[in-house]
């Protein structure tokens, strides 16, 4: 269903409030370098400090600008069963195409409680859900053998994994089926992650980098193994330098760089790359070609 370069798009801020504008604009600009798909609200987008309604609107205008020239998996996961299950209402309503749902956080659920959360959004909305599972952000794992269970209700056609853990792919894979979606959460082993049978990413890098991502994605889809060492070489530093510090203050100084007009405010608790940080950035922008 889903597949290539999908950005976990950045939400531009300027003096507190979500910069729509800047916004649209970036949307556009994506779409034009070649990104897949989008995915607003996600972890990257600083979905954790946004209101309901004000993450509600920034799917809205994200699928709106698409357009459906690409689709649209919105961010909609929550601790909290039924404020993931309105998120995802809301998306759907939207036109969104799926709902990309984070394991959910700080609760801790065991792995019945996982298959409950997703079976029981399942069961009250039908928009399409990936799963998307990042154990260092919610010390929370789902094991292969439950992500079979739950990939088991139609509606859940894919997982975003985050894990770090390689290995998950074939098992995946094998327990899961060949058709079931697995995207790469983590960019540095998005290259392993594909040869492994994997069908995209949905990355940081491409934010600042979308061009250079979508073709190392279609190499990786079509096969061609020597230019995709190539890009993994070029982008490699990109990778690395964009978690030099809390992210998404690295990506989003990675951007005012490439993108000038776009806006680098956070929202507390996240504040601005140190300059360390911001040093690495600007050599691996150097590397990859973007200045």
């Amino acid at each position: 269903m889903f597949s290539g370069s999908i950005p976990a798009l950045v939400t531009p801020f300027r003096d507190g409030r979500f910069d729509e504008q800047a916004f649209r604009s970036f949307v556009e600009w994506q779409i034009e370098q070649g990104s897949s798909a989008l995915v607003p609200c996600g972890t990257t987008g600083e979905s954790a400090t946004m209101s309901i309604a004000e993450h509600d609107r920034v799917v809205a205008i994200c699928i709106e600008q698409a357009a459906g020239r690409v689709p649209v998996i919105a961010g909609c996961g929550s601790n909290d069963t039924l404020v993931a299950l309105d998120h995802m209402r809301s998306a759907r309503s939207a036109g969104a195409d799926a709902a990309l749902v984070v394991l959910p956080y700080y609760n801790r659920p065991n792995q019945e409680g996982l298959y409950a959360h997703f079976s029981y959004l399942a069961e009250h909305c039908d928009l399409p859900i990936v799963v998307y599972n990042v154990p260092t952000r919610t010390v929370t794992d789902i094991t292969t053998q439950t992500l079979a269970r739950i990939a088991e209700i139609p509606t859940v056609v894919g997982i975003k994994d985050a894990s770090g853990n390689l290995a998950r792919v074939s098992a995946q894979r094998l327990a899961c089926g060949e058709d079931f979606c697995q995207l790469s959460g983590n960019d540095d082993m998005t290259l392993g992650f594909m040869a492994m049978g994997g069908r995209g990413a949905i990355s940081v890098t491409a934010n600042v980098a979308p061009r250079l991502c979508a073709d190392f994605q279609n190499a990786c889809l079509n096969g061609d193994w020597a230019a995709a060492l190539a890009l993994q070489d070029r982008l490699f530093p990109l990778h690395t330098a964009l978690f030099t510090d809390a992210s998404p203050g690295p990506i989003k100084y990675a951007l005012s760089k490439v993108r000038p007009s776009f806006p680098a405010e956070l929202r507390l608790p996240m504040t601005p790359a140190g300059e360390a940080s911001r040093h690495a950035v600007d050599e691996a922008l150097k590397v990859a070609g973007l200045i």
